[in-house]
C-alpha cells in the first residue's frame, strides 16, 4: 500500500504531511519510520491533515520519536500552505482555521505562490502558571515577573548552572538566556538532560537564547521528542514572550535560528503571532 505525502519546511524545520484516512492507522509507528533520515524520508515530525467539524481543517503533529506534540508553529504554517495549495479552503481565502490539541489556531496567507509562501499564524495566548506548563517548581526558588512568569529558576545540569524561564505555548518551554553566542552552548549534551528532567512531568522544549538587540535574538532549540532542530516555531514564540516579559526586547522581534529567521509579534496581552516562509520541498508515495 502506498501513502501519498508532501514534505514541507519552514526555516529548516521540516515535516512530512499526509492526509488522514479512516483506517485507524498507527501514526506513532509511521512517524518513527518515515522521519528517519537514512532509512525514511527524513523529517522533524509527521503532520496529519484531518477533517474538522469546528474549523476548516484539523491537525495532529507526531514527533520523530512517535510522541505527539500539543502545538507546533512551523507545522501549523506548513499545513496552512498545503491546505491552500490543495483546495481545502475556498478560492481566494486568505484565512485558515485549524483545530489542534491546544485549540483553534488561525493562519493568514500573506504573500507568494507555488513553491514558497509567507504565512502568519496566531499561536494563542502564552501560559505562565506552573501547573499549566507544567513544571514542578519548588517554593522559594526563582522569581516571578509581573506576577506571572517564573524566571531565574536555578537548575544544575552536568555541573552547569542554568537559570530558566518557563512559558507554555500550548506545549512546555524552558528558556535559558546567556551572554555568549548560542553556538558555544553544548546543546547536544545538556539538551536531552533538561528535556527529561524530573522538573518537567511531560518533558520540555529547551531553548538557549542570546539577546543581540531589542530587535533580534539568536536561538538554538532542543525540541522535545526530536532533538536539536534547525528551527522551532513555538520555541521562537516562547523566547519572544520571555524576552518581552523580562524587558529584553520589543515587538515584533526577529528570532534567528540555525535554519533561518522567524518573526514573532506579541502585544503583551493577546495571542502571539508567528511569521515565516514555508517551502514545499517535494511530494511522493511512501511504500508500506
Amino acid at each position: 500500500m502506498a501513502i501519498k505525502f508532501t514534505k514541507l519546511q519552514s526555516a529548516g524545520n521540516d515535516f512530512v504531511l499526509v492526509e488522514a484516512g479512516s483506517d485507524g492507522r498507527d501514526w506513532s509507528k509511521l512517524s518513527r519510520e518515515i522521519c528517519r533520515c537514512h532509512y525514511g524520508i527524513g523529517a522533524d515530525g509527521l503532520l496529519i491533515l484531518l477533517p474538522s467539524k469546528i474549523a476548516d481543517i484539523g491537525m495532529r503533529v507526531i514527533n520523530a520519536d512517535g510522541s505527539e506534540a500539543e502545538a507546533c508553529g512551523n507545522g501549523l504554517c506548513c499545513l496552512a500552505k498545503y491546505a491552500a495549495d490543495n483546495g481545502f479552503t475556498g478560492a481566494g481565502t486568505e484565512e485558515i482555521s485549524v483545530e489542534t490539541i491546544a485549540g483553534i489556531r488561525n493562519a493568514h496567507l500573506i504573500e507568494g505562490s507555488g513553491k514558497t509562501r509567507k504565512i502568519q499564524a496566531a499561536m494563542g495566548k502564552p501560559e505562565f502558571e506552573a501547573n499549566r506548563i507544567p513544571v514542578a517548581v519548588e517554593e522559594g526558588k526563582g522569581r516571578t515577573v509581573d506576577i506571572k512568569m517564573i524566571t531565574d529558576y536555578p537548575l544544575v545540569v552536568d555541573n552547569r548552572k542554568l537559570t530558566l524561564s518557563f512559558v507554555s505555548m500550548g506545549n512546555p518551554h524552558a528558556i535559558f538566556f546567556q551572554e555568549k553566542p548560542v553556538t558555544e552552548f553544548p546543546l547536544s549534551k545538556i539538551g536531552p538532560i533538561v528535556e527529561n528532567h524530573s522538573l518537567f512531568p511531560e518533558r520540555v522544549n529547551f531553548e538557549v537564547a542570546k539577546v543581540n538587540s531589542r530587535k533580534n535574538i539568536e536561538v538554538r532549540v532542543w525540541e522535545r521528542g526530536v532533538g536539536e532542530t534547525l528551527a522551532c516555531g513555538s520555541g521562537a514564540c516562547a523566547v519572544a514572550v520571555a524576552a518581552r516579559m523580562l524587558d529584553y526586547a520589543n515587538s515584533p522581534l526577529e528570532v534567528i535560528l540555525p535554519g533561518g529567521t522567524l518573526e514573532v509579534a506579541w502585544d503583551g496581552v493577546g495571542e502571539v503571532i508567528l511569521g515565516g516562509v514555508v517551502e514545499t520541498v517535494f511530494s511522493g508515495e511512501w511504500l508500506e
